[in-house]
């Protein structure tokens, strides 16, 4: 997470809501900027547990369910919508096309309150969905609904975080603000390693001891890690297949996931300190962005689960700065 200084804290006077708000990645993000969350929704269980005592307030459950002229006004909508097949996408009906997924649940909090900024996180397959079709659903809705739409695909890597994670990011302007043009941050290419954000012999990160393991690359020296900053594979366990991959610290995390099967499930497998094994929740957190205090699940898979279906909160905050940029140039902070 980077650490935001008192001159930068710019949104004070803004309020968000935080949709499909997981454990709070987003939260984060805008609260470093002094925005204040006045509405979150969240139907897992288990995940507003975390965003409560991390965060002190209760998420309200099935979005589906909530009256969207209950919701506080709002400055900015900010959400990690799930992506699920648009059953009429493609008809170039907008907002209507939405109806029956959980967009358009977005999409009617949006009609009702038109919030300055909407901003969007989702994982990159969203742009071929359906042929394409799904994406252009989903800008057309935003456009009829007033908004100039941006989107972008950003990759985690590039942005002081070593976890290869791509998703796309989408970034709308009410049209009345006149903020056609926008441009997200470039990459950082600094190198990075995932040994700098890893723990000292973590109790709760599983190792792995099986007689089918293949190491069959030696890292001598981080040589490999300069300019690089992606994962390294120097092993394989069973046949090598999705969660069977082996790799050195040196470089950086694949791509963490709330599913997927394999030795290595969810984190992927790593050689650290000559032991195979997977990340530990605490070192999720780290490479996601969260910061030290942050209060984790007392399940481990849960907590797993819920860092890999969150968002990197460094990617946020380097948008945000951007959106800010704009808010100023149109003379809205």
């Amino acid at each position: 997470m980077i650490k935001i200084s008192s001159k930068e804290k710019k949104l004070i006077k803004y309020k968000f809501i935080d949709l499909f708000a997981g454990i709070g990645g987003f939260h984060y993000a805008l609260s470093s900027f002094g925005a204040e969350c006045v509405f979150v929704s969240e139907w897992d269980k288990e995940a507003s547990k975390v965003y409560f005592d991390n965060h002190k307030i209760v998420p309200f459950g099935d979005i589906t369910k909530i009256d969207e002229k209950e919701i506080p006004p709002h400055d900015i909508l900010c959400g990690g919508f799930p992506c699920q097949a648009f059953s009429v996408s493609g008809k170039q009906k907008g907002f209507e096309d939405t109806r029956g997924t959980l967009f358009f649940d977005v999409a009617r909090i949006i009609d009702e309150h038109k919030p300055k900024v909407v901003f969007l996180e989702n994982v990159r397959n969203l742009l071929k969905h359906n042929s394409g079709e799904t994406f252009k659903t989903i800008e057309l809705t935003l456009q009829n609904l007033g908004y100039d739409v941006h989107y972008q695909v950003l990759n985690s890597s590039n942005y002081g975080l070593p976890q290869n994670r791509e998703r796309i990011f989408i970034v709308g302007f009410l049209k009345s603000l006149n903020i056609q043009k926008f441009d997200f941050p470039s990459p950082n290419k600094s190198p990075i390693s995932l040994t700098d954000f890893l723990e000292d012999n973590p109790k709760d990160a599983k190792i792995i001891v099986r007689n089918d393991i293949n190491i069959y690359k030696t890292i001598e020296s981080d040589t490999d890690k300069i300019g690089g900053n992606r994962p390294i594979q120097i092993g394989k366990v069973n046949k090598g297949g999705q969660g069977e991959r082996i790799y050195h610290p040196v470089g950086h995390a694949i791509t963490l996931s709330a599913y997927g099967g394999g030795a290595g499930a969810k984190t992927g497998l790593y050689l650290i300190n000559g032991s195979i094994r997977k990340l530990s929740p605490r070192e999720c957190a780290n490479i996601q962005g969260f910061p030290a205090k942050f209060k984790l699940h007392e399940s481990v898979n849960q907590s797993l689960k819920q860092f890999g279906n969150s968002v990197s909160i460094n990617v946020l905050q380097e948008v945000l700065f951007k959106i800010i940029d704009s808010l100023e140039k149109a003379e809205l902070l």
